[in-house]
C-alpha cells in the first residue's frame, strides 16, 4: 500500500492529467464532452488498475501508461455507448474494435466511428490505441498472455454492444449470450456473468504476469482460473453496486438490480468475495492479489456515491463488518480522498 500511494496514484494522475489535455483539444463538442467526463468521473477505475503496477515497480514506466490508456478507453467508450448518441450494434461494436486493436502492437487503426455522426477526435482514440500497442510491444512475455487477454476483451466488447441497446432487446440479447456460456459457469447467475466480463482486472493481471520474462503457461492457466469469474465478477459488481441511482436516473442496465431483495445482495457480493479469497490462493504472491480484493472493497465502499444511497450504506456495512482489512484499508482510502478533494 506504500508503493501504490507513494509510486503508483501520483503516476496515474499525471498520466490522466495528459489525457485530459489531449480530450480538451478534441474538435467535436459531444465527443469532447464524453472524453472529459469519463476523465472526471471514472479516474478511480485508473487508480484501482493502476495497482497492479505496483507488484513490479521496474516496469511501472510500461505498466502504468498501458493501464491508465487502456481503462481511460475502456470509460471513454463507456460514456459514448452510455450517455451519447446512438443505439446502433453495429457502431458500438466498431468503436471497441480499439480495444482488440490496443491489444496488438501490430495491427493496423479502423475508423472507429465509421457508424455514427460524431467523428472528429483530433485522433484521440487513435493515440490511446498507439499507447497501449507501444507499451504491449516493450512485455516480454505477452506471447504467452495473448490470447487470454484476446479472450477476455471479446467478452467484454459483446458486453458493452448488448447492454446498450435498445431496452426492449437488452435482456433477450444477453439471455441468449448467456446461454452460450452457462454451462462453464453454472454458480453463478446470468447477471454475475455478465458483470465478471465488464472487468478489465483480469486484462491488467496478464499484463504484469507478461512483465516476467521466465513466465510459464501453467501461471497463465492458474492466473484465468483465479480472475475470471470472481475477482472481475467482484469488481463490476461493487461499480455496479455504488451506481444504482445513477443508472436509474439515465435509464441504464444496473446488474445489481437483478436481485431480489437486499439480503440476496450481500449473500451473493459476499458468496463471490469468498470465493475470489480462496481462488487467489493458487497464484504467487497471494497476499497481493488478496491486497487487490480488500482494495476493492475498500476503494468502492468508500465511494461517496454511497453515503447518499441508504440501501447502498447498509450493503456497504455488512459486507465490510467481517474482514478487517477492509475496513483498514477502507479508512486509509477515505483519508485519501478528503485530502485529495
Amino acid at each position: 500500500m506504500l508503493r501504490v500511494y507513494r509510486y503508483i496514484l501520483p503516476e496515474v494522475d499525471s498520466q490522466l492529467s495528459l489525457w485530459k489535455a489531449a480530450a480538451e483539444r478534441i474538435p467535436d463538442a459531444e465527443l469532447r464532452t464524453q472524453a472529459l467526463a469519463s476523465i472526471a468521473a471514472k479516474q478511480f477505475h485508473c487508480q484501482g488498475g493502476a495497482v497492479y503496477a505496483a507488484a513490479n515497480l521496474s516496469m511501472r514506466h510500461v505498466l502504468i501508461p498501458l493501464i491508465v490508456a487502456f481503462q481511460t478507453i475502456s470509460d471513454y467508450l463507456d460514456n459514448l455507448c452510455d450517455r451519447s448518441t446512438s443505439l446502433d450494434p453495429q457502431d458500438f461494436r466498431q468503436l471497441h474494435q480499439s480495444m482488440l486493436d490496443a491489444l496488438d502492437p501490430s495491427a493496423p487503426l479502423h475508423d472507429y466511428y465509421a457508424y455514427r455522426q460524431e467523428k472528429e477526435d483530433g485522433n484521440y482514440l487513435n493515440e490511446l490505441v498507439k499507447t497501449c500497442q507501444s507499451c504491449i510491444y516493450l512485455l516480454p512475455s505477452y506471447a504467452l498472455v495473448a490470447d487470454q487477454v484476446r479472450t477476455l476483451v471479446s467478452l467484454y466488447c459483446d458486453l458493452q454492444v448488448y447492454k446498450h441497446i435498445r431496452k426492449d432487446l437488452r435482456e433477450p440479447e444477453l439471455q441468449v449470450w448467456w446461454d452460450k456460456h452457462h454451462s462453464r459457469y453454472k454458480q453463478l447467475s446470468w447477471n454475475e456473468f455478465a458483470a465478471a466480463t465488464g472487468s478489465t482486472l483480469g486484462m491488467f493481471m496478464f499484463f504484469l504476469a507478461a512483465c516476467d520474462p521466465n513466465l510459464r503457461q501453467e501461471k497463465v492457466e492458474h492466473i484465468r482460473e483465479a480472475y475470471f469469474p470472481y475477482v472481475c465478477g467482484l469488481h463490476i459488481l461493487l461499480d455496479y453496486l455504488i451506481d444504482q441511482e445513477e443508472d436509474l436516473i439515465g435509464g441504464d442496465l444496473n446488474f445489481c438490480s437483478y436481485y431480489d431483495t437486499l439480503e440476496v445482495t450481500v449473500q451473493r457480493i459476499a458468496f463471490i468475495a469468498q470465493e475470489a479469497r480462496e481462488k487467489i490462493l493458487c497464484l504467487e504472491h497471494p497476499r497481493f492479489h488478496r491486497m487487490i480484493i480488500e482494495g476493492l472493497l475498500a476503494l468502492y465502499l468508500s465511494d461517496p456515491k454511497v453515503n447518499h444511497q441508504q440501501q447502498v450504506k447498509q450493503i456497504s456495512r455488512r459486507l465490510m463488518k467481517n474482514s478487517p482489512l477492509t475496513r483498514l484499508f477502507f479508512w486509509i482510502n477515505s483519508m485519501y480522498i478528503r485530502t485529495t478533494s
